[in-house]
């Protein structure tokens, strides 16, 4: 049994440092275009929009029940070979597609039950000063929703950053790409791969840091 490579590892560090902003650049794109298309999402499936709602269900049903790995392939493979226009996308540009849609469906059911977790108060009383749906769901509901939701749309973006590391497949070269490439050329897989490990980690554990204080401060808000 060989011992653990340690300069290596410690060699390794500035450069996956360099993929960093590449991976969570992926993740925050994603979670901002996904964030707009779940709550839209969701608030077909509350007012259960006539044609809309069904195509939704669909929507959700299906990037729900595929794998991510799947969707991936067929946004960089797949779409290429019947789409023209998509011929020259890159890896980058489908990894953000695949993840935006992918938990897009999952955030739009979270947000889903955090609309519908509203006082039914609230919505009596936008009802009866006039409100018209939209403006009863921007100005009363969806604000009031997205303090029940922040915590689990956190969760989701947590789990988007470990999901970029499913980029490298598409030749992607982001933080889990480079020290696949470290690892091929020195074969110290382990070593390279427990490097960006740990990498993963402090970055889960900070966000989860943010999480909890956003937790305790939303619930004193809340109280008050």
């Amino acid at each position: 049994m060989r011992a653990l490579d340690l300069e290596y590892m410690l060699g390794l560090v500035p450069v996956i440092l360099r993929y960093v902003p590449l991976t969570l650049g992926m993740a925050l794109v994603a979670m901002a275009i996904a964030l707009v298309l779940a709550s839209l999402l969701a608030v077909i499936r509350v007012l259960k929009i006539p044609g809309l709602d069904s195509i939704t269900a669909v929507f959700i049903s299906f990037f729900r029940g595929t794998p991510l790995l799947v969707q991936l392939f067929l946004f960089y493979f797949g779409l290429p070979t019947l789409i023209e226009p998509l011929a020259s996308i890159n890896g980058v540009t489908a990894a953000i597609m695949g993840l935006t849609l992918h938990f897009s469906a999952y955030m739009a059911e979270s947000i889903r039950g955090a609309i519908l977790g509203v006082d039914r108060s609230q919505w009596e009383a936008s009802q009866s000063v006039g409100m018209t749906q939209a403006q009863m769901m921007r100005r009363i509901i969806l604000p009031q929703a997205a303090r029940i939701a922040a915590p689990t749309l956190l969760n989701y973006f947590i789990d988007m950053i470990k999901s970029t590391s499913l980029a490298f497949t598409l030749g992607v070269t982001e933080m889990m790409g480079a020290a696949q490439k470290e690892a091929a050329g020195s074969f110290l897989y382990f070593e390279a791969f427990l490097v960006v490990a740990i990498f993963y980690w402090v970055i889960v554990e900070a966000l989860s840091f943010v999480q909890r204080r956003m937790e305790v401060s939303l619930n004193k808000a809340y109280a008050r």
